[in-house]
């Protein structure tokens, strides 16, 4: 099922503008205010789409990334905010000594939209980005929890059942694979399938590592039709009903994205 932001850079890019712009960015100003004094950091900026409404409102934004051909999109698409100084890219790992060193305490806000259900260990890699914040700092996430209907991405699949059948990615491992396998997908496809089970995120899990993190809830807001579905598919965003929303486990199947701001508990 291959959309056209799968191969076109460009209308990825701009789906990520008006995104961010028309849903992101309304969402973190609830709880923080964003203007020309506003440092923020989005790890995982893919071609840095995200970045551009926040740069539009003056604030200085820093974009990092460890794909390094969507750090150099990002480049060629935002270089009059390079060149004036507001925004900067980086092909980097967050965990780098020296990037602590030179990034640390250093931001207002860190985003990371559809990335954390990519990255390991993120009982580890959360309370981390602690480190990063200025005090009263807060971090956005915004994600598909694993157990919606296409939780594990598997819309990126490259055969023609293989990418439209809704939640078999929450088979058995060996089950799962061996339907991928029979599909007819490539290895590489079926390996970038199975990182991603691997690394799927629960609302349930998510919540519960924030806890445990020393960190507090200021908004959040459940989806039942996730709003970049309606640049993907046409179809009109749709928050998550009130009791759905309030069943836990059960709203995990049924939501189809989560925004999140958060921020250290005070002590």
């Amino acid at each position: 099922m291959a959309l056209k932001h799968h191969t076109d850079d460009r209308a990825r890019y701009q789906q990520q503008v008006e995104n961010s712009r028309d849903y992101v960015l309304p969402f973190i100003e609830r709880t923080l205010k964003v203007g020309p004094a506003t440092r923020v950091m989005e790890i995982g900026c893919g071609e840095g789409g995200v970045l551009k409404p926040f740069a539009d409102k003056g604030a200085h934004c820093l974009g990092v990334d460890m794909d390094g051909l969507r750090i150099d999109i990002a480049k060629e698409f935002l270089a009059e905010e390079i060149g004036r100084g507001q925004m900067t890219f980086l092909l980097k790992n967050v965990y780098d000594v020296d990037f602590l060193e030179e990034h640390g305490g250093a931001f207002d806000l860190i985003i990371l939209k559809d990335t954390i259900e990519h990255i390991p260990e993120q009982d580890v890699f959360i309370p981390y980005l602690k480190k990063f914040l200025k005090p009263g700092g807060q971090i956005f996430f915004g994600f598909p929890p694993w157990q919606m209907p296409f939780g594990g991405h598997q819309q990126v699949a490259l055969g023609g059942w293989t990418s439209k059948l809704p939640w078999y990615h929450l088979l058995p491992r060996p089950l799962y694979k061996g339907l991928l396998k029979a599909g007819g997908e490539p290895e590489h496809k079926i390996q970038e399938l199975m990182e991603i089970r691997d690394t799927g995120i629960t609302i349930e899990r998510f919540e519960a590592i924030l806890r445990r993190s020393g960190l507090r809830v200021k908004c959040k807001r459940h989806y039942l039709i996730n709003p970049i579905y309606r640049y993907k598919f046409g179809l009109k965003p749709r928050r998550q009903f009130a009791l759905i929303s309030a069943i836990p486990f059960v709203r995990d199947f049924l939501t189809t994205c989560v925004y999140y701001t958060v921020a250290e508990k005070k002590s």
